[in-house]
C-alpha cells in the first residue's frame, strides 16, 4: 500500500485553485480527511483514495461517501455513523 504526503493527494484531488499547505494540515488534524490521515515522522500522509469530508455536515459527508463508494468499502463503524445508528455513550 503506497502513501502519500498531502501535498501530493493534494495535486491529485484538486486540478484548479488548490488549498494551502496549513489547510491540509488542519483538515488531517481536525479529521476531516477520510480514511484518517497518519502522521509519518513529522509529516501527514494519507492514502490515494482518501477524501475530504466536512464534518460539520453530516448530509454533505453521507453524500460523499455514496459518491465515492466505488474508491473504497467503509468500514462497519463508519457506516453505523454514518446512518446514525451507532450506540451513544
Amino acid at each position: 500500500m503506497s502513501w502519500l504526503t498531502l501535498d501530493e493527494w493534494c495535486e491529485e484531488n484538486y486540478p484548479g485553485k488548490k488549498p494551502s499547505h496549513q489547510t491540509l494540515m488542519r483538515w488531517a488534524r481536525n479529521g476531516n480527511l477520510y480514511p484518517p490521515a497518519e502522521k509519518h515522522g513529522r509529516e501527514y500522509r494519507v492514502k490515494p483514495e482518501t477524501i475530504y469530508i466536512q464534518t460539520n455536515s453530516m448530509r454533505a459527508s453521507k453524500q460523499l461517501i455514496k459518491t465515492h463508494a466505488e474508491k473504497f468499502k467503509a468500514s462497519s463503524f463508519m457506516e453505523k455513523v454514518i446512518n446514525d445508528t451507532a450506540r451513544k455513550i
